[in-house]
């Protein structure tokens, strides 16, 4: 198929990219001209675990990038909308979801053939409906649902695993106004074989992905608080909990043979210092808003967020209880992206905990092997040091802060042994042993 997809950001990028790699002939759409020259160029704009081999075994073949979307919607079968949808505080900014609509609107009205909209941009339920389609409507001069189609097909894609989240789905959720939309989305998705495929319509289409979301946070923030309650009572440890929860068979079920499977979603059901990135914070706030519009009060969901933006402060309240004043106190941060494999900072734990380590005057290294760039515009202006590796973050430190899930600070305990050096290991997400230390802090215990 001729595939548009409008929006090269973190979605329309691997979107794009993946399906050219499934054997579709994509054109990737941006306004951002330098955008545009370096996927082009084969090189991406963002940082994603394998997205630059396959962009550049497809640039110039199945893929390629412009700034002109009504030439990309004329010579393609179908528009996937992949832009940003950034919560304002009280609603999700619909503006570039408009102004897109708008515009391939107007491409339509020149077009003969029964071309099919994909809204992918997360948007609260009634949004491709109630605002995409009467758009697409008033500037084509047409009629949905018999001159073109309009669908809603919500990504499931988790940084730093993306590439291969879609090239090996989980799920494909279809949603769509009729049998014809549904019929070019199949098509869309004829090259994922095996896939569990749901059809809907868009708002429940839409519904499934905020409600997906809010479960994985608020099972996070459910375990946050579990882990808070077990360190305030004494003499329990949150991972050791979280271990006999997790040995339920209705969680991590027992076959035939004795063998038992542990399901992704046990990480989620874990003690640490809070989720962040472009999704969770803003799907669950901005369901929160729309439920509210709607005469729910949402409780369970804004207790979700409280908990979640008190939890870094649970990090701090572990080093200040050992260094009541941090002024002048040397204090190694490891990780700075809201979680590993990617170099995303977007609401990351590690914000609000450097940011008061720096107000306190605390001398803060810090190390991230992908975000460091993002750390410079974030923290623009602070006298923070950047190291490149872990053994120079931790030099001659007073106390080490363990804020991602890096796979390198698993060596954490080794190289403080090669070093001679016995710091506060402050322990923010629970994946070094607390006897691997003399002095050891971790959320939950």
């Amino acid at each position: 198929m001729k595939v548009a997809v409008v929006g090269t950001g973190y979605v329309g990028l691997v979107s794009g990219v993946c399906l050219a790699e499934k054997g579709h002939d994509v054109t990737c759409v941006d306004n951002d001209l330098a955008k545009v020259k370096k996927i082009n160029n084969a090189t991406s704009p963002i940082f994603e675990e394998g997205l630059d081999d396959l962009l550049s075994a497809n640039i110039g073949k199945h893929l390629r990038a412009t700034a002109d979307l009504r030439n990309a919607v004329l010579n393609s079968d179908v528009s996937l909308l992949a832009v940003g949808t950034p919560f304002d505080g009280n609603e999700i900014d619909l503006k570039f979801v408009r102004q897109v609509a708008k515009e391939i609107g107007e491409s339509l009205k020149e077009k003969s053939d029964y071309h099919v909209v994909v809204v992918k941009s997360t948007v609260v339920p009634g949004t491709t409906d109630n605002v995409v389609t009467p758009l697409l409507e008033e500037y084509s001069g047409k009629k949905a649902g018999k001159d073109f189609g309009v669908g809603m097909n919500p990504e499931f894609l988790r940084e730093g695993v993306a590439i291969d989240d879609f090239m090996n789905p989980d799920r494909v959720v279809l949603g769509g106004l009729d049998v014809q939309t549904h019929e070019v989305m199949d098509a869309l998705y004829a090259p994922f074989i095996g896939v569990d495929v749901m059809k809907t319509n868009n708002k429940t289409a839409e519904m499934i992905k905020y409600t997906s979301n809010s479960l994985l946070a608020t099972l996070i923030s459910f375990s946050n608080e579990i882990g808070n309650l077990s360190a305030a009572l004494g003499g329990v440890d949150v991972f050791d909990v979280m271990k006999g929860v997790h040995l339920d068979k209705r969680v991590s079920p027992i076959l035939e043979d004795g063998q038992r499977i542990v399901p992704a979603i046990t990480t989620y059901i874990e003690a640490g210092c809070g989720f962040g990135g472009s999704c969770f914070p803003k799907d669950v706030k901005a369901l929160i808003s729309h439920g509210e519009s709607a005469g729910q009060t949402m409780s369970l969901l804004r207790a979700v967020i409280d908990i979640n933006h008190m939890q870094p402060h649970q990090v701090l309240d572990l080093l200040y209880k050992h260094y009541p004043e941090v002024e002048g106190l040397n204090v190694a941060v490891l990780g700075l992206a809201f979680k590993p494999g990617t170099d995303d900072m977007r609401e990351s734990p590690s914000i609000p905990i450097v940011n008061k380590l720096v107000a306190d005057k605390a001398i803060v290294r810090a190390y991230d092997p992908f975000a460091e760039e993002q750390a410079k515009q974030i923290f623009h202006g602070t006298d923070i040091t950047y190291c490149g590796t872990v053994d120079d973050t931790v030099m001659g430190v007073d106390a080490v802060l363990l804020l991602t899930r890096w796979p390198e600070l698993k060596d954490l305990p080794a190289i403080l042994s090669r070093i001679g050096i016995n710091p506060l290991v402050v322990d923010g997400r629970r994946m070094l042993s607390k006897h691997s230390f003399k002095f050891y802090e971790g959320i939950g215990v």
